[in-house]
This record gives structure tokens, sequence and C-alpha cells, in this order.
């Protein structure tokens, strides 16, 4: 699994580097390429993981990665983040991604409310996810900056010949997909040896493990003085974890999860994101994670982890 991680994330960026060139090379403007392949294919290795997980008849890792990762992402990635460096709250997060990652999560609640994962709620989710692109592709339109922002990311991706591109392209799409059915595999036998269900693995295992690049990210962004973009990385993250990861499963194997996996799992998560958009909006002038809040992030992801295992061995 720990091999499978290395190259699920290696392949990954490959990948959406590979693609972004190729969509270059035909012309495609980079504002399209920024919201699409690079947006999407950040979140590539939890969709693979999704697709394979699904296909090997074990949705419940699929929905445990998704759900997983962004209780990872707020109290593992920006509380460690926030201990060491505050995390200001830029504008356009407070505005545009805060307020939709709260309406992600509350529709994402309901879907799961009656402890099933089905077609209608994939296809909801997958509308969501339009409509939220649509926004982004508004907001470009009406904020020069922004836009130019994005082309600025994907210039930075698209340096290379068609040849190459292609070449890592298909090499990146290949181990993506051979690192991530080595991940699921892994993860059925970790669960089957020790006599625990496969979506705590998920939960735990696996969703720290694809939310590494976004712990890499973020550390990046505060030790080289760009905390800024650290909630707005993680935020984006978490979005695609419930509109574009959770409908896979949905989709290609609906399935029901434990009242259990509902109330701890799915509770945490709103918990940690009610949490979140209260250190946002909070009535102090200066919107910002401090140390200390940062430090009710971790503590409380240790004690989340610490419930799961005692749990899982009861």
């Amino acid at each position: 699994m720990l091999v499978g991680f290395v190259v699920l994330i290696w392949s990954a960026d490959k990948l959406v580097a590979g693609a972004a060139a190729v969509a270059n090379s035909l012309q495609v403007p980079k504002l399209v390429i920024g919201l699409t392949v690079v947006s999407i294919g950040t979140s590539a290795p939890e969709i693979l993981v999704a697709v394979l997980a699904s296909l090997d008849g074990a949705p419940t890792i699929a929905i445990g990665n998704a759900i997983g990762s962004n209780i990872a992402n707020i109290g593992l990635v920006l509380g460690l983040t926030a201990l060491l460096v505050p995390l200001p709250f830029e504008k356009s997060v407070l505005r545009e991604e805060m307020p939709w990652l709260l309406l992600a999560t509350l529709l994402t609640g309901i879907c799961l409310f009656n402890f099933h994962l089905g077609l209608i709620d994939g296809i909801f989710l997958l509308i969501l996810l339009g409509v939220g692109m649509y926004r982004l592709v508004v907001r470009t339109k009406n904020d020069p900056a922004l836009g130019e922002a994005i082309a600025e990311e994907v210039s930075d991706l698209t340096h290379m010949s068609l040849k190459k591109a292609w070449f890592w392209l298909l090499l990146g799409l290949l181990f993506l997909l051979l690192s991530a059915q080595v991940v699921v595999v892994s993860a059925i036998e970790i669960a089957t040896i020790m006599g625990v269900a496969p979506m705590v693995i998920s939960l735990t295992v696996i969703a720290i493990g694809t939310s590494l690049p976004e712990l890499a990210a973020t550390i990046t962004a505060a030790v080289k003085k760009h905390p800024e973009i650290a909630i707005g990385n993680v935020v984006g993250s978490n979005i695609l974890n419930l509109l574009a990861v959770l409908p896979v499963p949905a989709l290609m194997l609906p399935s029901t999860i434990h009242f259990v996996h509902y109330y701890r799992d799915v509770g945490v998560m709103v918990v940690f994101t009610i949490l979140l958009a209260l250190f946002a909006y909070g009535f102090r002038s200066q919107k910002i994670i401090t140390r200390m809040e940062g430090l009710i992030f971790f503590l409380g992801y240790l004690g989340y982890l610490t419930l799961l295992v005692k749990q899982s061995l009861w």
C-alpha cells in the first residue's frame, strides 16, 4: 500500500502535466485547461481509487476515502500547517469557496441520510459539480486577475514537446491505474487480516495517503510565505471529494452504509466543516486560523482516529 501511494501521487502529477501540455498543443485556451484538466486532475488519485474500488465490489472504500479525506484535509492538513504558521482566509475563499463547501457538505449529508448512496444521489452531486464549475467560469470572466492567475499556473505545466507530453500522459495514466489497484487490493487485504470493515481502512490509511499532496502543498506554501493559498487548496479539494469522487460509487455500484458510519464519520466531517466556517466568519476582524485553532483541529483529528481504532477493535 505504501508503494502504491507513492506511485499514485507521482503518476497523478505526471498525468496532469502531460494532459495539460497535450491540451495546450491542441490550442485549448489555458483558462479552460486550468478549470478542467488541472482542477479535476488534482483529484485523480481519489477518483481512480473510487473507480477501482467500485469495480472490485468494495464501494464503501470509495465512500470512506471521500469522507475521510475531507476530515483529514481539515483536521490533519490545516491543523498541522496552522500550528506552524497561522493561515489567513483569502477574500475569494470567504466569498465563494466556503459557502460552496458548506452547501456541498450539507447536501451530501442529506443524500446519505437514508444510509444509501445510489444513482439519483450520484447524478445530483454531479449536477452540483457542473453548477460549481459554471460559477467558476463566470467568476473568471468577471475577474480578469483570477483568469490570469489560472492561466499562469497552467503555463508552468505546458513547457514540453508534444511527444513528451503524450508520453507522460499515457505513462501517468497507466501507473495511476496500476497503483490505484494496488492501494484498493491492499486495503481489502489489510481489512481482512485485521478483521475490520474496509471502510475503516479507507477512512484512515487511504484518506491520509491521498491527502499527502494537500499536506505537502499547504506546508510548502506556508514555509514559502504564501500561507494565504493553503486554505483555498484544502477547501477546493474537499469540494471535489464530495462532488467528483463520491458520485463514482453512487453511479457504478450503489450501496448502503452502516448507520455508525453516517453518524460518526459523516457527522465528524460536518462538524469539522462547520468549525472551519466559524473560524472563517467569526466576529473578529482578522479572518485567520490561529495556532490555537490549528491545535483544536489537530487534536480533534487525533481523537477521531483514536475513536475509530477503539471501535474497530470492539
